[in-house]
């Protein structure tokens, strides 16, 4: 055989070719144009995922950006709602300061007023507003007194009894006992005769409880100092009044045979003015401040009224000064107090009280937060229900906000909780509570302050004699931030060069132990 070369075995590979004998070929050509398709499959789903994840980062942005509007304009209407309310806030704030304001020429205008007033009803034979009773208990303590002494505090539905030893100037009252004696309702119903009976019944057990004074003479009587407090009618402590009560009470304390006799019921302050006496030579004057308000001063003899007896003029004469009822167009009154007024149970009265006694500072603050909640939105959108009750701030309450020095005002924060029920109060609105306390406090403490120096000017002291004024209560003894704007409107009305003439002293004792003061130098009297 002949041997082939490539030359001569085309042809029969193109016959080949065309019998088909050729599969290899076919199929790694299908396998190609498969890995074509599925090549072609592939970049079409990648670029379809890819234009699907553009549309859905162009969507999510679009919904960002929507959302950031959205929040941006939620902002600003919440911004300028906020501003708005802190505006109205402020406005209130600013428009209570003003109403509420006391600078020193105001502080004079007032005193003057005041002295005004004094010498009208001191003089006048008619009722005044401003009503000036003479209470005879003169003479008033020397400091001198010693021994032990009883007294009783009548307050209302209950009295205290009282037991002290006292053993001369400068040192302090020794041996103090005091009971508290509830009044039963049947005898608060019947006759001051009923009620003589049951306090000399109740007396007479206190002294066999205690004890009398074991070296003191059978024949020797022994005064029992007797005061009223608010709310007893200040009417049943003057003169002629008291002294027909004074008697009807020493006949049932010799019915139950104890050994003390009333000479006269007096007003609180004046008992407060006979325990300033008995420490002090220099104290003229006593003011209680506390739910209610009270003063009482001494008159010289010489300035005693014409149609005084000449038996009063033998010695100094205390005048319980109803004060509360002062009323002048100088004082700095706002809407609040215009409306607590006309809501009060004594409409047009006692004005004077209802500016700087602790019977009303807290009222006259819940008004403003009311009108705050109601216009500003203070403490919310709803006004919370509970700063729609009246009197349900007292003043204690008020104090402690006021005083309030933590950073975030939590005192304020716990009694807005407990008080009215105010949960989430913000750091600005706690702020402004506090900031509201001190307007009504300065105001109310600043006219105290010109009263007592009206009292010190009607009795022509301030330039050139050393007065004391002892000032009693609540309000002045526990309210720190009060009484320093009280001292210190005293000191700006009299500058450096005359603010040391007076000094304001706190009352000795405590509660009732006027009444004390007053049986030691009325048993001088009695044994005289």
């Amino acid at each position: 055989m002949g041997s082939l070369t490539l030359h001569g075995l085309r042809p029969t590979i193109l016959v080949l070719l065309s019998m088909n004998i050729g599969l290899p070929l076919q199929v790694i050509s299908r396998e190609r144009k498969q890995k074509l398709r599925e090549r072609k499959v592939v970049v079409v789903d990648n670029f379809t995922y890819r234009r699907e994840m553009r549309k859905a980062v162009v969507v999510a942005a679009m919904m960002t950006a929507a959302v950031a509007v959205a929040t941006a304009v939620l902002w600003r209407h919440w911004k300028q709602e906020s501003e708005g309310q802190w505006r109205k806030t402020r406005r209130i704030l600013r428009k209570l300061a003003r109403d509420c304001a006391t600078p020193v020429s105001k502080l004079w205008v007032v005193a003057d007023a005041l002295v005004s007033d004094m010498n009208e009803a001191y003089t006048s034979q008619e009722t005044t507003a401003l009503n000036m009773l003479i209470s005879y208990v003169s003479p008033l303590p020397t400091g001198d007194e010693e021994g032990l002494y009883y007294g009783l505090n009548l307050r209302g539905s209950n009295f205290l009894i009282l037991r002290a030893r006292l053993e001369g100037r400068d040192k302090s009252i020794s041996e103090m006992h005091r009971e508290e004696v509830s009044i039963p309702s049947s005898v608060m119903a019947g006759t001051s005769q009923e009620l003589f009976n049951y306090i000399a019944l109740e007396l007479a057990k206190f002294i066999s409880a205690h004890g009398m004074e074991t070296n003191d003479s059978h024949d020797r009587q022994k005064a029992l100092g007797f005061i009223v407090s608010y709310p007893v009618d200040q009417a049943a402590a003057s003169s002629e009044a008291g002294k027909a009560l004074a008697s009807d009470l020493n006949r049932a304390l010799e019915n139950h045979g104890v050994n003390l006799r009333v000479s006269q019921l007096v007003e609180d302050a004046v008992g407060h003015l006979a325990g300033g006496r008995y420490q002090n030579r220099n104290t003229v004057a006593a003011i209680t401040l506390g739910m209610a308000t009270a003063a009482a001063y001494v008159e010289p003899k010489q300035a005693l009224p014409e149609n005084q007896s000449s038996s009063n003029k033998q010695w100094e004469m205390v005048i319980n000064m109803d004060w509360g009822n002062f009323n002048s167009r100088h004082l700095p009154i706002t809407e609040y107090d215009k409306c607590l007024d006309a809501e009060s149970s004594n409409p047009g009265s006692r004005i004077f009280e209802k500016l700087i006694s602790g019977m009303y500072l807290g009222e006259i603050v819940r008004r403003v937060l009311l009108k705050m909640a109601q216009e500003a939105a203070l403490f919310g959108e709803e006004v919370p229900p509970k700063l729609r009750t009246p009197y349900i701030l007292r003043s204690p309450d008020m104090a402690a906000m006021h005083q309030d020095t933590s950073e975030d005002h939590e005192v304020v924060n716990e009694k807005l909780i407990g008080i009215f029920g105010i949960t989430d109060s913000t750091p600005f609105a706690r702020e402004v509570v506090a900031e509201v306390c001190d307007i009504v406090a300065e105001r109310g403490a600043r006219l105290a302050g010109a009263g007592l120096v009206g009292i010190i000017k009607k009795l022509g002291r301030i330039e050139n004699k050393k007065s004391a004024v002892t000032v009693e209560g609540g309000l002045y003894e526990h309210y720190r931030v009060f009484r320093n704007y009280m001292h210190s409107s005293v000191w700006e009305m009299l500058g450096n060069g005359l603010s040391d003439n007076i000094v304001i002293e706190n009352s000795h004792g405590g509660s009732g132990a006027g009444a004390i003061f007053l049986a030691a130098s009325q048993t001088e009297k009695l044994n005289s």
